[in-house]
């Protein structure tokens, strides 16, 4: 049975994380430690006891999510047997992590950079994003398409196909505000919530914060992968470290194929998976989106003793 890894991505976080592995286990606490000595300010102080708002904040929650996840991992590796990895968003660093591609100081550094860059682009340009629910991808992208033809510059485009039926769309506030409606009454069972985000993630309005996350990623090392990576941009497995590098860069302002990703592992003769990292919103998308397959995680000291 071949095993692939998926780390959490932002969204899943919650008050309280770490803070039983950190309780619980050496490794972890030295790992925690590290983490608030590399970063310069106490990250698990926030995991810990929050507050949520706090927490919440893209330049926070996405180290937080980093730390929760490359923890698991170094305390379940060992009795892990895994032949790819994949991270959604922001977990994608994590994945790196996990395939040998990035030291832990590095991919740490790097995400706590990305949050920041992306928070401040959401400061400079206003933006937001929507889950559309029981809506077809191709209908999500017809709308996306329609409200920007004369919207002077502003921005709709689909930014994660988490499963089928499930699209979150990113851009320009305003836009996304005044039209939304427009992809409510596409269906009779369509549902379209507002997310609580700092930004346009995954959209051309985080242009400025991909240009300076280039010139980041290139000063870093890059390994080639271990195991294969499937990546956000393309879906595919990927190995090779300029390759990885790339799609890294361009993860920033383009969709995340996460159900395509799925789709592909399955169809490369995954039939296993397991997330690692806060909550369970991945296994959520691999149960709509697969069957027959075994699904998965971890996220509490409790769970890591579970066969």
């Amino acid at each position: 049975m071949n095993t692939a890894l998926l780390f959490s991505g932002q969204g899943s976080q919650y008050v309280g994380m770490v803070k039983d592995l950190y309780e619980s286990s050496n490794l972890a606490k030295d790992i925690i430690d590290s983490a608030d000595a590399i970063l310069g300010y106490s990250l698990s102080e926030i995991c810990f006891n929050g507050p949520i708002e706090t927490l919440k904040e893209t330049r926070y929650t996405q180290p937080a999510i980093f730390l929760h996840s490359t923890v698991l991992f170094e305390l379940l590796k060992d009795k892990l047997d895994f032949q790819a990895v994949s991270g959604h968003s922001v977990g994608e660093y994590a994945a790196l992590y996990a395939a040998g591609v990035l030291r832990f100081k590095d991919a740490l550094k790097l995400v706590s950079y990305r949050a920041n860059l992306m928070f401040n682009a959401g400061e400079e340009m206003p933006g937001t994003m929507f889950a559309i629910i029981n809506l077809d991808d191709a209908k999500v992208i017809e709308i996306c398409e329609r409200i920007t033809k004369n919207a002077n510059g502003e921005v709709a485009v689909a930014a994660n196909f988490n499963s089928p039926g499930q699209v979150v769309i990113s851009g320009s506030q305003n836009l996304l505000r005044e039209n939304v409606n427009e992809f409510k009454q596409a269906g009779s069972r369509v549902i379209a919530k507002e997310l609580i985000v700092s930004g346009a993630f995954h959209s051309p309005l985080m242009q400025s914060a991909k240009n300076e996350l280039e010139q980041a990623i290139h000063s870093i090392n890059f390994n080639d992968a271990k195991v294969p990576v499937y990546s956000n941009v393309s879906a595919k497995p990927l190995t090779d470290a300029n390759q990885i590098k790339n799609a890294l860069i361009m993860q920033l302002t383009s969709p995340v194929l996460w159900t395509q990703s799925l789709l592909n592992m399955k169809e490369d003769g995954f039939s296993k998976f397991i997330e690692l990292g806060p909550g369970s919103v991945l296994q959520g998308l691999v149960k709509r989106t697969l069957t027959e397959v075994e699904n998965l995680g971890f996220d509490k000291f409790i769970e890591l003793s579970r066969d």
